[in-house]
């Protein structure tokens, strides 16, 4: 498994230049980094993605509500982006029932990860 990548990171390097002059932009606006759509998600949502890129910001898969999301004849790399806040999480489950679990992709992380051995996909609040 790859490992996770923060968002965040990027963008409040972007950021950073922005505020020294660096790079410029006439459409850039400050927004809570961890609050906003990204690459097509979302916000509250989390999204993947086709394989292991962002797909020009066209997720294959949404998923909103908290609980249990079977996953169907998915097979090799995929994004999976967590643009959920508050703290909430997913883990991708090899069991369809949500059980037997990846660790936590916490809220606006990225991972690309072959989804061939996994059968759901679980959102969990904070």
């Amino acid at each position: 498994m790859r490992r996770p990548h923060r968002i965040g990171v990027s963008l409040a390097a972007v950021t950073s230049l922005l505020g020294v002059g660096l790079v410029t932009s006439s459409t850039a606006q400050a927004a809570p980094v961890s609050a906003q759509d990204y690459a097509g998600c979302t916000t509250g949502y989390v999204c993947i993605y086709p394989d292991d890129s962002w797909n020009n910001s066209d997720p294959e898969h949404t998923y909103y509500t908290y609980g249990v999301h079977p996953l169907y004849n998915e097979y090799d790399f995929h994004r999976v982006f967590n643009n959920q806040y508050g703290g909430a999480t997913a883990r991708l489950c090899v069991n369809s029932n949500g059980t037997d679990c990846t660790s936590k992709i916490g809220e606006y992380t990225y991972r690309d990860i072959d989804l061939t051995p996994y059968n759901s996909i679980r959102l969990d609040p904070s």
